[in-house]
């Protein structure tokens, strides 16, 4: 390598001195170029065309809009490197670690449920806003009803999505039954609008024979195949890399469809999701990834998880459209999800929403919060913030919804809750013979040891089993 440069280097130098060739130099336009208005620069800016990406070329640098600005001062010359065609300039200047401005949130509805004048949205009909705010009142019925099951000791464990109910359900309105959603583990509300039962929630959070897991996770960790809906993994982001994989697998196939993946804060400082972002953005696939900025990664504050101006700074950083949204809003979400879902399968490319929130209950069944949060701001987020209510006063003014429906709605989602918990309660547990089950073709020999030796184990120590329980 070191000869070849070499000889590479005498040979280029050998046409400039007796040919007169700039070689390396290279003359370009840096005339000054149009200035953007703050109308340009709202939620619609983010999505500009000049925005392109051009794999493999080291020109692709040329065709994206100077988000750094040139100064009168600069050379109008560039340097080209294998990375690309760039100006350069004999004033030593650091890039500032963040901008001075905090990137805008993105949002329609007020605090009070009206719409804010001159909002560019995409219009929701009254049968989709009822049905949204019906899936809401049902995510926030079915989180108490578990919760407290937890609490009485009939399930070992639990998730809610109270505070961030809009996101799960605008989020999902937004989607393709035919997109392929990869879950953290806060986004119950996306399995639930696509038709995953009350029952089929109460099976896998018992762990019955009913179960589509078989039993074999714990609860809240659901998955179905039928939806479109990965299960979910335990490990922090580690479902990024993977949507990576899913939107390309899509790209090649040409479907007309994308991967949508959900992260929270906390996640952002996991190594996958650096690498999921940056193989999207390389290859081009179809990914809408959702932050879930919430302010807490169970008891660490954002404050210490990074000083970046929050997540959707860090989608420009890989080359990804990017917008920050707010997550209490469900028109917002809804408007923001359809728009980057439309971008990435119709451009074939990633893109990265932060939804900014406040996860009002406990990390999990396993937390207290109010350890490391002043009860009064919980409370705050609850009452005066809260996304249900909110999209409810909009529903509402729209003459769509009244108190009859409200008491109907929720008097109906706590029946068939108590209703699927009575019944997964009744239903035996998965054999044991599943625990072996399903991931070889012929059972390697160890393994139908470990199986023997546990029945064995059973058989000896039934009294530290429920009863009924299956070998």
């Amino acid at each position: 390598m070191a000869i070849w440069f070499s000889r590479s280097r005498n040979i280029v130098f050998s046409l400039r001195h007796n040919l007169n060739l700039s070689g390396i130099l290279i003359k370009r336009d840096y005339s000054p170029r149009p200035a953007f208005t703050n109308s340009q620069l709202s939620s619609k800016s983010v999505c500009l065309d000049s925005f392109t990406s051009l794999r493999h070329e080291s020109t692709a640098v040329e065709k994206q809009l100077d988000l750094v600005q040139q100064s009168d001062e600069e050379d109008p010359q560039e340097l080209n490197f294998p990375g690309g065609k760039v100006g350069y300039t004999s004033e030593m200047k650091f890039i500032p670690e963040s901008s001075s401005l905090r990137v805008p949130c993105y949002r329609v509805l007020d605090e009070d449920g009206r719409i804010i004048s001159n909002s560019d949205y995409i219009p929701v009909s009254e049968k989709l806003a009822v049905r949204m705010y019906e899936h809401m009142a049902t995510l926030q019925v079915m989180d108490h009803i578990f919760y407290e099951a937890q609490r009485q000791g009939r399930i070992s464990f639990f998730i809610t999505a109270v505070g961030e109910e809009a996101i799960n359900i605008a989020s999902a309105a937004a989607l393709s039954p035919d997109d392929v959603v990869l879950p953290q583990y806060r986004e119950p509300g996306v399995l639930l609008w696509r038709g995953f039962t009350l029952q089929e929630f109460a099976n896998q959070c018992f762990g019955n024979k009913a179960d589509r897991g078989k039993g074999r996770q714990m609860p809240v960790h659901y998955g179905s195949n039928r939806h479109n809906f990965f299960t979910v993994s335990s490990p922090i982001a580690t479902q990024l890399p993977q949507a990576a994989g899913v939107g390309y697998s899509l790209k090649m196939e040409k479907k007309n469809a994308c991967a949508v993946t959900f992260i929270g804060d906390g996640g952002t400082s996991e190594g996958d999701f650096h690498a999921g972002l940056n193989f999207a953005a390389v290859m081009e696939a179809p990914v809408v990834f959702i932050c879930r900025n919430n302010g807490w990664a169970i008891s660490t504050h954002i404050s210490e998880q990074f000083r970046s101006d929050g997540i959707v700074v860090k989608g420009q950083a890989y080359g990804i459209r990017s917008i920050r949204v707010d997550g209490n809003d469900a028109l917002a979400v809804y408007s923001a999800v359809r728009s980057a879902r439309e971008m990435a399968v119709k451009e074939q490319r990633p893109v990265l929403i932060e939804a900014m929130t406040y996860r009002v209950g406990h990390h999990s069944t396993s937390d207290d919060s109010t350890k490391y949060r002043a009860a009064d701001e919980i409370q705050y987020w609850k009452m005066s913030r809260n996304p249900v209510n909110r999209f409810r006063k909009w529903v509402e003014d729209n003459g769509w919804w009244s108190e009859e429906d409200e008491s109907k709605i929720r008097s109906n989602a706590r029946k068939q809750i108590l209703q699927a918990i009575q019944a997964a309660e009744k239903w035996d547990k998965p054999p044991l013979t599943e625990l072996f089950s399903d991931v070889y073709d012929v059972k390697p020999k160890n393994l139908e040891e470990q199986e023997l030796g546990l029945k064995e184990l059973v058989e000896k120590q039934p009294q530290d089993y429920p009863p009924g329980f299956q070998i």
